[in-house]
């Protein structure tokens, strides 16, 4: 009996010890973000784009690379969704929770969210050559959409696998078809989750430089269509502390306080959505 209550005592502080590490570690990031970038944030990083000689410490902004950031993932996050939700909506309801192409595709999904993103963003600049076509805000949201596709069909798979099997045959019991069960029942039933695994993706889209780096380029415009090239904050970030200039490399830590402020606008937004959305899951 002693031995279990240290064996207890030495795993739970491990625990402590871990949690305390994670909160350490968020605390000293956003720490030297704000500490950082603060100095450097003003009017202008925001609502104007980078002037002539912007790299050499002279005025200008990062407007072009909020709006295209917001664009790219935005678009990419949508673009997943359509294709995401039919796959898992198809593995849950169609097809047998334990058939061969449900697991299949799980292991597909669960190797596919462990490749680089630099790779990802490799596949679509060899698809781009392909077909002819230069950096653009489309071919960084078709290599942003591939490398969230497996995080966000992952995070619903979980999700809506939790539904009970007699929620669905209740359903089918009173006459609805599949289609009906999945968009009517399955879909409200895992909303919150669905909801969640929406923004965890559009959150590592908008944050993510090496799949973008190659596809969707670099330029100091807004980006006004989809086959011109798009700035984004993280390659902003790594530009502007490439150079030597004390200024600039100021300015790359109030673009990542800014980025930082996405995500974090991102986390509170899906606390108040999924707060909403429960009201109305079957518990």
């Amino acid at each position: 009996m002693p031995g279990k209550k240290i064996e207890e005592a030495i795993f739970k502080i491990l625990m402590l010890a871990a949690t305390l590490i994670i909160l350490a570690t968020l605390v000293f990031i956003l720490a030297a973000v704000i500490l950082k970038g603060l100095p450097a944030m003003n009017l202008e990083m925001v609502t104007q784009t980078p002037k002539g000689g912007f790299y050499l410490g002279k005025e200008g902004g990062v407007l072009n690379a909020i709006i295209g950031s917001l664009c790219l993932a935005g678009g990419a996050t949508i673009l997943a969704i359509f294709v995401s939700l039919p796959i898992v909506l198809y593995l849950n309801v169609y097809a047998k929770k334990n058939s061969l192409l449900g697991t299949f595709a799980r292991f597909s999904f669960d190797v596919l969210w462990g490749i680089p993103s630099i790779v990802y963003g490799a596949f679509g600049f060899t698809i781009m050559l392909f077909f002819g076509l230069h950096a653009s805000l489309l071919g960084g949201i078709i290599a942003v959409s591939l490398l969230i596709l497996p995080i966000m069909s992952r995070a619903m798979d979980e999700v809506v696998r939790m539904i009970p099997d007699e929620l669905l045959d209740a359903s089918y019991a009173l006459g609805a078809t599949k289609l009906e069960t999945a968009l009517k029942v399955v879909v409200r039933q895992a909303l919150p989750g669905i909801v969640t695994a929406v923004l965890i993706a559009f959150g590592r889209g908008i944050g993510d430089a090496a799949s973008v780096i190659f596809t969707a380029g670099f330029t100091d415009y807004i980006p006004y269509s989809l086959f011109r090239p798009a700035a984004t904050l993280p390659l902003a970030i790594f530009f502007q502390l490439g150079t030597p200039f004390p200024e600039v490399q100021e300015r790359a830590y109030a673009s990542a306080f800014i980025l930082t402020l996405i995500i974090l606008v991102i986390c509170i937004s899906s606390r108040m959505l999924i707060r909403k959305f429960t009201k109305h899951v079957i518990k």
